[in-house]
Formats: structure tokens, C-alpha cells, sequence
């Protein structure tokens, strides 16, 4: 049996990430010379160590092989947002290749693969703010980025991220090809064209693949005035693509983490603690040793839960017998049911600590100088939610002869690589992450409890190789929730009727501290937390006297990133309070929203468009009504109208009509598609989810009580894309946040029943 070291090793990623938060403090109020060799460092190239006979690494992202196989690495999470289709043809473009004769590969865990736009887009200044400040804030961030190194996707940045290098990627390759064509044929390099993947010169008709081209051309410089093609040039950028993944989708390949399959494999599950964090008193696991199939019962400690995981010789004997193990779990580390939690949150709200990120003018004073007419105040709700992805929780783990290997659907695979080490009690290079395609993520599988679990299972297999499949049951009562959230919104309208001063607080859990204190718990996780108001602080709306304020609650239930994280509940309260505005001043609301963002013309193009779209303000039958919602996040900015239809008493959504500007894209139906994802996603929170607690633990456990909308129920949803932004957006993530207060406020607009808390199924009944 394979044993781990006697000492736990110190991981590469704590001790930077320690390193840094002490550095990048610092960095914030004086500069990092410190940092300056960090940063300007190149990461070895991870493909050489797995090269195949005559097969040549150009750089991070492509191989060619003799016979022609060009390889091109995408080495972000894919899970349904096209990433292997677009990030390929970054490169693809640049090397005069199409993408029917590439092989696309996730690749190895590696720091070379670090995600640096996810880390500088998450400086807490509002995109549109280019000021000096935002800007030597975004500039430490990048710093930062380099000295974590963290290859993750999320934060819809993977676009972003890759957008100049695996350009250059592409472009580096072709010009080291055509030097070694050169040098075939004897003429100069510059006299040379490429296309389908093979070098010829115009002159002679002479040609060569780069199959052909490979070997003489590794270890070749690229030249330092290498220029990326401009739009105008692109073949492939800017044009909707086939997808590189339709093919073993479509055929149900194996390409999932529930998926793998290797010789002489265990399978196992796990019972963890259903009081999150709580401990293990007993475990009687008597009955369950002798049942047919059944290995061994493992007791499981970790910084993510406690609990236990029955290894068998296959998935349902697994299931079965973790049924028949009697454990005897400890309370809950927080309020037992959802009244209590939901007080946690309120004594938050009136606590009186807060932060703030966004302060313009004198808030105080111009509440205290006005008339009570001309005062507004809400209070908003909204509970915390699952992210129930398709694809139940996994992990296959193999660990012998000091080696660990682990195949899991994930988003943050270097991540994973450190902490797996860290359970095994190895060094991090002694442990390899493959990643397999996700059957849904959101944010959840950036997560690092279902690989630990793995681990330590593999750890009592005596070198054989498990595979650790969650039931559903399990996975909706253990995730890392989207928090729960209230909040607490006052203004001050003018004699026209708009709003002088805007006030709010809103009070949630840390995700960031409840992220690091199971992720790495030595490191500190003091400090405000942006995930807290973003969606809030962050909009484009000129309001003279301007506040946001964040309060901490005091809750340990984990919460996690979900898709758009604040952005899921910040826009639903502040843009249904902006409709109140309106219906108090007699405004109309799109009318509102185009005054109030009339300083940033990429918000009013938004606007103004979806407005002609759906014919916003011409008459409508007495059975419908539209609502209107913007919302900036990720650096895209989306306008959203929703209509509602009245069928005998119930709500049908009948039709969305959505306006994105992301600045550029790079595939219009592959971003028209994460839009109209992103707006299925948000109207099924805002329609019926929610996660409730009794006795400690989560009431909900399946699709059947934590449902998505039906296809029967999904409206006719119509997508714009515009291009006028100034930067470039995201695509994952920006559809989601405007959704919700959209269809809240066609509600409004249809029943005259203002719905502060969510979901709005509590209060009107859908069809």
C-alpha cells in the first residue's frame, strides 16, 4: 500500500500566496520592486515533459507532430461556454489553420497557464473607472496575478485573458515555421505564405506541412517585431464557428469526469456532516462492511467537512451501503433554520459595521436636510441558492508509489494540484490534474472539497485507482452556496422626481472569507469584501450624492462564487428600486434609467436599443406588461426587457429581449448563446429556487424541490450584440444579473404587486 510522506509538504501556491498578501498589502501603498522578478519571468514550458516520438512544442499552447497534427492547448475549464472552440481559434487564426484540423486539449496543471485578467478585473473599481487610482490599483493586481500564477476560469475572463497571447501563441509558431522554410527553400522568410497548415513560396510553388517543417524549426526565435493580424485580416475571429466539441458531445464520448474508466478501478461515495462544518460524533459502519461489493468505510477530516466514504466494486453498491452507515453528526456552526439565519443577516444590516466602495457627494446631509414626501426606502431579500450543476460532484483519484493522479471536471486545476498534494502529504509536482469537460460549473468546481475527498479515499485503496461519484442528494445539501442577502435602500427625490441621493447597505456572508478559510485556512481573510455590493456599487448612474455600503454577517455556512456572484442579487435590489423611483416620481423607467446613465454612452446604447426592440411604451393588451433592467458586470454591459403575459391568473414569461456590449466579440453565436444561458439561469433563481434549512441542514435535495425552468416555461429569448465599448467584456456570467429585476419589475408593471423577496413564486404563481 502506498503511504503518504511522514510530513506534509508546504505547497508551492501557500507559501506564495502567504508571500503575497503580505507583499501585495504593501504593494497598495508604495510600490513592489520586490515582486519585479516575478513578475518579468517566463513559466518553463509544461507540454515538453509529454512530447510524443518527433512530436515539437513551439511554445505553451501549440505542437506539431511529423504527420501534420497540430495540437493547440485551451487551458481553461470548458463547460459549455465554448472556450475550446474560441480560445482555439485565437490561435488558429494566427497560424493560418483551421479548426477542423486541430486537435484541442485542455492541458497539464501549470502556472504558464495563469488566468491574470480573472485577478486584475476583480480590482475593486467599477469598470467604466479609468482613473489614476483604478488604474495603479489594476496594475498592482497584475503583479499580484503573476506572483499567484493560478490557472482557473471564471469570472468570465477567460476571453479576456487570452485574447493577446494565445494570439502571439499562434503568430510565434508560424514565423519560427517559415524560418525553417526559409532556410528550405532559400529564399527569404518575409517572400512566404501560410494557409492549412503548410508554408509554400509563391515564386518556386515550392511547399512544405508544418508536419514536415516541426523539427527544424524547434528552438527557432521568433522575431521580436512579430504583428498580430488586425480584424480586418481575420479568417476566423469575428465570425460565428463550428464548435470544436459538438462531435463527442453529440456521440456521447467519454468526456466527462463521470466518465474515466481505468484498469482494475474502485468506485466510492461519501456521506459528509448535512450541519455543514459541523463534527462527526460516532460512525457505526457494521452493517454496511458486510454488504456485497463493499471494500472499506473511510472516516474523512477536512477543512471542507467531516463525514465518511464507502469504497466498492461499483458506484450503487457504494451508494447503498452509505445508506446503511449509522453516524451520529454534530450541530450545526450556525442557526439552525432559515428565521435564524435570516436574523444573522438583519443584525447585520442594523450593525453598524460596514464598508464602502463607492462614496460620491454628502449622503448624510441630504438625507437629514429632506422633506419626508420626497424620501423612498425598500428593503430587499434574497436567499441563498444551489448551483446544481447537471453533472453530480466527482473526482477519480489514483495514488501509488508516492504519485497522485487526479481526474476531475474542474475550474482551478493548479488549485487542485496544491491542496491534493498537501492531503497526500507530497509535493506538488509529484501530483498530475487532468481535466475532463464539466457537466456544468458556475463557479462550483472551483471548489476543492470533491478532489480532498478523492485523495484521501485513493490514499486507502492500497494503489488502486477510485472513483469518488457524489449522489444528487448529496451534492444539493453540500455545496458552497450562492449567500443569502438583504438590503436596505433609501433616496431622496428632487422636485422632478429624481433621485439627488441614493443610500443603500447591504448585508451577506464573505465569500471570500468563507473561500479562503477552507481552501487555505492560515491565510488572513480580513478586510471588505466586494463580492458584497458588486452589481450596486459598481453601475454607471450619475446620482450626486451616492453610497454603498457593505455589512458582514456573521455566518459560517459556506458560501462559494456563483454565477455572477454579487451581481446574481445586487442588481435585482438596486434596479427594483430604481423602478419604485419611478413609479413614485411618475417616471417612466426606461426614461429614468436613460437620465441617470446618460454620462456613458455604451449604458444608453444598451438602453435605447432594447427600447426599440421591444417596442418599449406603445400600447399592449390589458394581459401584458414589461419590465425593463440594466446591469454592467464583467466588464459587459446588458440591457434586458422582459414581457409577462396574465393566463387565467398565472405568469407565463413570454419573451426576453436582451442588448449586450462586450466591446468586441469574437464569435457572435457562441456569445449570443452564453447570453441566453445566462438569462435561463437567472429567471429560474428569480422564478423558484431558493435553499432553506431546518434542523441545521438543507431542506432542498433534488430537481424535484430545486428546479430549473422547463423548456415549456422558457420564453422566446432575442439577443443584440453591440460593439461600442471601450474595453473588452465577458461572456459567462454578464446575462444573468439583469434578468432577475427585469422580470420583477414586469411583474409589477403586470399585477401592481411589488415583490421584494425572492424567489417570486412565494407570492405569484407561474405557469
Amino acid at each position: 500500500m502506498s503511504k503518504p510522506a511522514s510530513k506534509p509538504k508546504k505547497s508551492r501556491l501557500r507559501k506564495i500566496a502567504r508571500r503575497t498578501f503580505l507583499i501585495g498589502t504593501g504593494a497598495v501603498a508604495g510600490g513592489l520592486a520586490v515582486g519585479y522578478y516575478f513578475y518579468q519571468r517566463e513559466h518553463p514550458n509544461p507540454l515538453l515533459a509529454d512530447l510524443d516520438d518527433g512530436e515539437v512544442s513551439f511554445n505553451h499552447y501549440v505542437t506539431v507532430a511529423p504527420d501534420n497534427t497540430i495540437t493547440i492547448i485551451v487551458p481553461r475549464a470548458e463547460m459549455g461556454q465554448g472556450v475550446s472552440t474560441t480560445l482555439a481559434a485565437l490561435v488558429a487564426e494566427e497560424l493560418d489553420v483551421g479548426l477542423e484540423d486541430i486537435v484541442v486539449e485542455h492541458g497539464p496543471a501549470s502556472p504558464a497557464y495563469m488566468n491574470q485578467a480573472m485577478l486584475i478585473e476583480s480590482a475593486p473599481f467599477p469598470t467604466f473607472d479609468r482613473s489614476f487610482s483604478a488604474e495603479g490599483m489594476r496594475s498592482v493586481m497584475e503583479v499580484i496575478s503573476k506572483f499567484l500564477a493560478l490557472q482557473a476560469t471564471g469570472g468570465s475572463s477567460a476571453t479576456i485573458d487570452a485574447f493577446e497571447k494565445m494570439r502571439h501563441a499562434g503568430c510565434a509558431a508560424r514565423e519560427v515555421l517559415k524560418q525553417a522554410a526559409a532556410e528550405k527553400f532559400g529564399v527569404p522568410a518575409s517572400t512566404l505564405v501560410t494557409e492549412n497548415a503548410t508554408v509554400t513560396d509563391p515564386a518556386s510553388g515550392k511547399s512544405a506541412t508544418y508536419g514536415e517543417l516541426a523539427a527544424a524549426a524547434a528552438g527557432k526565435t521568433p522575431p521580436a517585431d512579430m504583428e498580430l493580424r488586425g480584424r480586418s485580416e481575420w479568417k476566423l475571429l469575428g465570425k460565428s464557428q463550428p464548435r470544436t466539441d459538438v462531435r463527442k458531445k453529440a456521440t456521447g464520448a467519454p468526456i466527462y469526469g463521470v466518465d474515466v474508466d481505468l484498469p482494475d478501478m474502485l468506485y466510492a461515495t461519501v456521506r459528509m456532516n448535512p450541519r455543514l462544518g459541523g463534527a462527526v460524533n460516532s460512525i457505526d459502519a457494521s452493517d454496511a462492511e458486510k454488504m456485497k461489493g463493499v471494500v472499506k468505510v473511510v472516516p474523512i477530516e477536512s477543512q471542507t467537512g467531516n463525514g465518511f466514504g464507502v469504497i466498492a466494486d461499483n458506484s450503487w453498491r457504494a451508494f447503498q451501503a452509505a445508506e446503511a452507515v449509522k453516524a451520529d453528526w454534530g450541530p450545526a456552526p450556525y442557526p439552525a433554520d432559515t428565521d435564524g439565519i435570516t436574523a444573522k443577516l438583519k443584525e447585520a444590516l442594523d450593525g453598524g459595521e460596514y464598508s464602502s466602495l463607492r462614496e460620491a457627494g454628502d449622503v448624510v446631509t441630504a438625507f437629514a436636510d429632506a422633506p419626508s414626501d420626497n424620501l423612498i426606502e425598500a428593503e430587499y431579500q434574497v436567499p441563498f441558492l444551489a448551483h446544481a450543476c447537471m453533472e453530480p460532484m466527482n473526482a477519480t483519484a489514483w495514488f501509488r508509489d508516492g504519485k497522485l493522479d487526479v481526474w476531475a471536471p474542474n475550474q482551478a486545476p493548479t488549485i487542485l494540484q496544491d491542496i491534493c498534494a498537501s492531503t497526500a502529504g507530497i509535493d506538488s509536482d509529484q501530483v498530475n490534474i487532468h481535466t475532463t469537460f464539466l457537466g456544468g460549473g458556475f463557479g462550483r468546481r472551483g471548489e476543492v472539497d470533491f478532489p480532498i475527498y478523492a485523495t484521501k479515499l485513493a490514499m486507502a485503496a492500497e494503489g488502486r485507482p477510485v472513483k469518488v461519484t457524489w449522489t444528487r442528494e448529496e451534492d444539493t445539501t453540500h455545496d458552497t452556496y450562492r449567500p443569502g442577502a438583504v438590503s436596505r435602500y433609501r433616496a431622496v427625490l428632487d422636485n422632478a422626481g429624481n433621485p439627488k441621493a441614493l443610500h443603500a447597505t447591504v448585508a451577506a456572508p464573505s465569500i471570500m472569507a468563507s473561500l479562503l478559510g477552507r481552501t487555505y485556512p492560515s491565510l488572513p481573510a480580513g478586510g471588505p469584501d466586494k463580492t458584497i455590493i458588486e452589481g450596486a456599487y459598481d453601475q454607471p448612474y450619475d446620482i450626486d450624492n451616492y453610497r454603498i455600503d457593505a455589512a458582514k454577517a456573521d455566518l459560517s455556512i459556506p458560501v462559494g462564487f456563483w454565477r455572477s456572484v454579487g451581481n446574481s442579487f445586487n442588481p435585482f435590489m438596486q434596479e427594483s428600486f430604481l423602478d419604485e423611483i419611478a413609479a413614485k416620481s411618475g417616471k417612466d423607467p426606461l426614461a429614468l434609467r436613460l437620465e441617470l446613465a446618460s454620462s456613458w454612452p455604451t449604458a444608453t446604447g444598451v438602453l435605447q436599443r432594447v427600447g426599440d426592440m421591444a417596442h418599449w411604451g406603445e400600447p399592449m393588451p390589458e394581459n401584458r406588461a414589461q419590465g425593463v433592467a440594466f446591469a454592467l458586470s464583467f466588464g459587459t454591459w446588458v440591457a434586458q426587457i422582459v414581457q409577462v403575459k396574465d393566463e387565467d391568473g398565472s405568469i407565463r414569461i413570454e419573451k426576453v429581449w436582451c442588448v449586450a456590449d462586450p466591446g468586441e466579440v469574437l464569435d457572435p453565436e457562441i456569445f449570443k448563446a452564453q447570453m441566453m444561458s445566462g438569462i435561463v439561469f437567472g429567471l429560474s433563481s428569480a422564478v423558484g429556487q431558493e435553499i432553506t434549512f431546518s434542523d441545521g441542514m438543507v431542506e432542498q435535495s433534488n430537481f424535484h424541490d430545486y428546479d430549473a425552468i422547463r423548456m415549456n416555461q422558457c420564453p422566446d429569448i432575442e439577443v443584440e450584440v453591440l460593439e461600442n465599448a471601450a474595453h473588452m467584456g465577458g461572456a459567462g456570467e454578464p446575462g444573468t444579473p439583469p434578468s432577475i429585476p427585469a422580470l420583477a419589475n414586469a411583474v409589477f408593471a403586470l399585477t401592481g404587486k411589488r415583490i421584494r423577496k425572492l424567489p417570486l413564486s412565494n407570492e405569484v404563481d407561474f405557469v
